[in-house]
């Protein structure tokens, strides 16, 4: 009688193969570790974005009502108080001192600093024309740190500036901070920012974005 070999043959009995769970685990894992990280990255600069909005909303906020914070009750705009009198009344340092003076409570400039608080605040509240927010919000931030100037140690008049820094103070903050949300696209989350996105004129100028 012949014997034949069936070296290819299978007993039908197999142990378990734990290096492809491994692998499957390990992939799953990485891929929910990701997914979490993305979210809270999202999340973080949605936070972000929405106080920075609530900063330039309270601010025109209270320069329009006089809410006795920055600006005394009975004294805000509806009141016929100027915006921007006071601060730009008071520039004593920097380069462009005798311009804010010239420029202090004009009506043209009352409105556009107005205008720019409220779009501003708007924008990042509701995570739209995030770009535009940070080309306009970069500007007026840089117009604000002249006028304040840091890098003067002692006023017009002799007295310390108190400044604590000679270049990174709040205004510096904002702008980057303005400019990082328009950058990540922060008004996808907790915002209208997708929904902007898909508007045909959106589409078709990127720079709505």
């Amino acid at each position: 009688m012949a014997v034949h070999e069936h070296r290819h043959r299978s007993s039908g009995f197999r142990l378990p193969s734990f290096r492809g769970n491994r692998n499957s685990s390990a992939s799953g894992a990485a891929v929910s570790a990701l997914t979490d990280t993305s979210a809270a990255r999202a999340y973080a600069f949605a936070s972000l974005r929405l106080l920075t909005g609530f900063v330039f909303l309270w601010a025109f906020l209270d320069k329009t009502f006089g809410f006795g914070y920055a600006t005394p009750s009975g004294k805000g705009w509806i009141d016929g108080g100027s915006p921007t009198k006071g601060f730009l009344g008071s520039v004593a340092a920097g380069p462009m001192q005798s311009t804010f003076h010239a420029w202090a409570g004009d009506p043209w400039a009352d409105w556009l600093f107005m205008l720019g608080l409220l779009g501003i605040g708007l924008a990042l509240v509701a995570g739209v024309a995030l770009r535009i927010a940070a080309v306009t919000g970069t500007a007026m931030m840089a117009l604000m740190w002249i006028a304040e100037w840091p890098p003067a140690k002692h006023l017009a008049d002799g007295s310390p500036s108190m400044s604590t820094n000679p270049f990174a103070d709040y205004h510096v903050i904002y702008a980057v901070a303005l400019i990082a949300l328009a950058a990540v696209a922060a008004g996808d989350a907790l915002g209208a920012g997708r929904l902007w996105a898909k508007l045909p004129v959106v589409r078709d100028h990127g720079w709505l974005r």
